[in-house]
């Protein structure tokens, strides 16, 4: 009896492999000056360096640092929807006052009488209700004393006497 063979089937080739694509990787960051810039970012640390940390240094950058860390936490506590409303709302606003003309119809004083039907207008007070309830959690807010942003977001107590 002849004894069998045994043969494994090596698969066809169909594109470069990891060495190939390594060596086109290189040349094509070579070709585009990545490599060179790669080479004085590193020769050059130490000036690098020093430039980076004297901008970090300064006040107005850490405060910057911290103004969008602070506009980071308050806009991760809001829902999308919620915010999506209160974005487009104010663009309407917006887009209202811009169109106001003070000719148009209630561009006069409206006098006493018809100061007395604004006081008598249901639709106005629903609108004009929200935004009083919101000066007033503005102003108290406003006057709410902080020692650390941080500390107060996430509510630990500050250091002091």
């Amino acid at each position: 009896m002849a004894e069998r063979i045994s043969h494994d089937v090596t698969p066809p080739r169909i594109g470069p492999d990891a060495h190939e694509e390594l060596e086109q990787l290189l040349q094509t960051l070579h070709e585009h000056g990545v490599l060179r810039l790669a080479k004085d970012v590193v020769g050059a640390n130490t000036s690098i360096a020093s430039v980076v940390m004297d901008g970090l240094g300064k006040e107005s950058t850490l405060n910057a640092i911290q103004n969008l860390a602070i506009l980071g936490m308050m806009l991760s506590e809001i829902p999308p929807d919620r915010f999506y409303r209160v974005t487009f709302a104010l663009r309407e606003a917006l887009d209202r006052i811009g169109q106001y003309q003070p000719g148009e119809e209630g561009g006069d004083a409206p006098g006493v009488s018809g100061a007395y039907r604004m006081l008598n207008d249901d639709e106005l007070w629903r609108a004009v209700a929200p935004l009083v309830e919101g000066v007033k959690a503005f102003a108290e807010r406003l006057d709410k004393p902080i020692d650390k942003p941080v500390s107060d977001y996430f509510g630990k107590p500050t250091s002091g006497p």
